[in-house]
């Protein structure tokens, strides 16, 4: 499990600088500042979690069980997180109307919390 946590944050990580500097480059000329700051919001949030999935991966004190739940609570909300912001900022510049699937934004932001959460109650449960 700490090499797919690891190779998927490293993944993670580099997809959203590309990202990034695709919004502060090439979007740069075709959204508002509104819809660029939208667009920044989930390259924010998917490095967060591309470092915190990293953080997990290299941690010898958290059990495998719990890395395993953490990964697919964290990935799984970075693509619904992340992935609709992606899309909701990009909405005018295709014919598809995405704000039909904005319900999954907070889906994804709720998976990201949890994969915290989980965590949080992993070391809780620890004996000292």
């Amino acid at each position: 499990m700490d090499r797919k946590m690891i190779s998927t944050a490293a993944f993670l990580g580099m997809t959203a600088i590309v990202l990034g500097a695709f919004g502060a480059h090439a979007l740069k000329k075709v959204l508002n500042l509104e819809q660029l700051s939208t667009f920044e919001t989930g390259v924010k949030y998917q490095m967060y979690h591309a470092l915190f999935l990293l953080f997990v991966g290299l941690s010898s004190n958290i059990a495998e069980q719990t890395k395993k739940v953490i990964y697919y609570f964290v990935v799984t909300g970075v693509v619904f997180f992340s992935g609709s912001i992606y899309l909701l900022a990009t909405d005018d510049l295709n014919s598809f109307n995405f704000k039909t699937i904005g319900f999954i934004t907070p889906i994804g932001g709720l998976l990201l919390i949890i994969g915290w959460l989980w965590l949080f109650i992993d070391f809780c449960k620890k004996k000292r």
